[in-house]
């Protein structure tokens, strides 16, 4: 809303609640169907009593309703994953055995491949509530995006962090990026376009096409990052097992401009490479459940 009031637009907020916003009390990969942030607040925009959209990219399902598009997409903030404690541990310096607070199942299979003895618990709620159950004892650690914390400007209190490293703990495709999605053609398309940021745009579709290309939606241990320099993105995607002991992945430099079909073959590869084993096991476990 500042960006656009800077250029003349003005805006009024409204506040939607989403299912994944209500229903707390369950692992986000337990609340059936995908886009559990998003649907609301789509059919509000298709029904025309909203024009803009403001979205987390990575929970923009890869499969989009047509009239819809990705108009703006903001200057990328961290994409890293941070694990919060109270003193400042390191992975490796927590007790054998420890608690941590994750809903995801990316981070919970990078966290049992580093470190199997840790026990992974389910952690929902806003940032706040997350770092107040830290606070009260009820994990050893919690893994939170750090993108988040930064754009929360938060005080972290007598609590402390460290970056988890990007190469062990890959992020999510579009992790740390705000989206501004609007009806395709209309005057709110064109107002989003002039705060769109160009190379942040080319990272995150890279990795929006090799998250289609894979599939399985937020039941499955998928982290994939593109990261620009130049001419070109380096792009490390993979797909992991629940427990984290077996995965595959790829390391590649793609064109950082018009890598669309690039893209997509990588992810074709990392699912020929036995990621649709993994993806396969994975929702046969969730159905199971």
């Amino acid at each position: 809303m500042e960006r656009l009031s800077n250029l003349g637009i003005q805006t009024e907020l409204c506040i939607v609640k989403t299912s994944g916003d209500v229903f707390l009390d369950k692992p986000l990969h337990m609340i059936s169907g995908w886009g559990v942030f998003v649907a609301e607040i789509d059919d509000k925009m298709l029904s025309g009593e909203i024009d803009l959209a403001v979205h987390s990219m990575k929970d923009l399902p890869s499969k989009r309703p047509e009239e819809l598009i990705i108009a703006a997409v903001l200057k990328r903030d961290s994409p890293y994953d941070i694990l919060v404690t109270s003193d400042g541990s390191s992975l490796e310096d927590l007790k054998e055995g420890a608690i941590i607070g994750t809903s995801s199942m990316r981070r919970s299979a990078q966290l049992r491949r580093a470190r199997p003895d840790l026990k992974i618990e389910s952690l929902r709620g806003n940032l706040q509530t997350r770092l107040r159950k830290l606070h009260e004892g009820k994990y050893g650690a919690i893994v939170l995006a750090q993108a988040g914390v930064q754009r929360m400007n938060l005080e972290l209190k007598d609590l402390k962090y460290k970056v988890l490293d990007p190469e062990r703990f890959v992020p999510s495709a579009n992790q740390g990026t705000i989206v501004a999605v609007a009806k395709k053609g209309s005057s709110s398309e064109k107002y989003a376009k002039s705060i769109d940021d160009l190379p942040t745009r080319a990272e995150t579709m890279i990795e929006r096409r090799i998250l289609e290309a894979v599939g399985g939606g937020c039941i499955v241990p998928m982290a994939v990052h593109a990261d620009i320099s130049g001419q070109k993105a380096r792009v490390v995607a993979e797909v992991l097992s629940l427990d984290g002991t077996r995965f595959v992945r790829v390391e590649e430099n793609l064109p950082a401009e018009g890598s669309s079909e690039e893209a997509t073959a990588l992810g074709r590869r990392l699912l020929d490479m036995g990621g649709k084993a993994l993806i396969e096991e994975a929702v046969k476990a969730f159905e199971a459940r």
